[in-house]
């Protein structure tokens, strides 16, 4: 694969780029608009792109109060472009935008929990409620 990636992390017009095959795994997962909508709308974002084939090949995005905290909701990159270093360049550059925040939280699979420790997290407990019959 001799793919060159580039990061944006505004972009004008998403429609100009190839939006497919994301939530891999996912027993439910949301429409690709529904993404769209999430990515533009979102102040804080990064978004990986193949140049070479105009394709969004990972995202990632964080909402925030603005003034004190983070979110992380989700850091995806299409399986075939994985294990090339392009979430941990999405990750690095989101927190460089979140610096001046006093908390980043994330929550991830336990099987992620020692990739985010190399990254500066700290394992946390955390609670959520998941509205599976919501998801569009």
């Amino acid at each position: 694969m001799n793919n060159k990636i580039t990061y944006l992390t505004s972009f004008e017009d998403i429609n100009q780029y190839i939006l497919t095959d994301f939530f891999v795994g996912w027993s439910n997962k949301p429409k690709m608009e529904t993404l769209q909508q999430i990515l533009v709308a979102s102040k804080y974002k990064v978004i990986a792109i193949d140049t070479t084939k105009n394709k969004i090949v990972g995202f990632i995005y964080a909402t925030t109060d603005n003034y004190l905290s983070a979110y992380i909701p989700l850091l995806e990159v299409l399986p075939e472009y994985q294990k090339k270093g392009i979430g941990t360049k999405l990750l690095e550059i989101l927190l460089e935008q979140l610096a001046e925040f006093y908390m980043i939280d994330l929550s991830c699979d336990s099987s992620l929990i020692e990739y985010y420790k190399t990254k500066g997290f700290q394992q946390s407990n955390a609670m959520i409620i998941r509205n599976y019959n919501k998801i569009n």
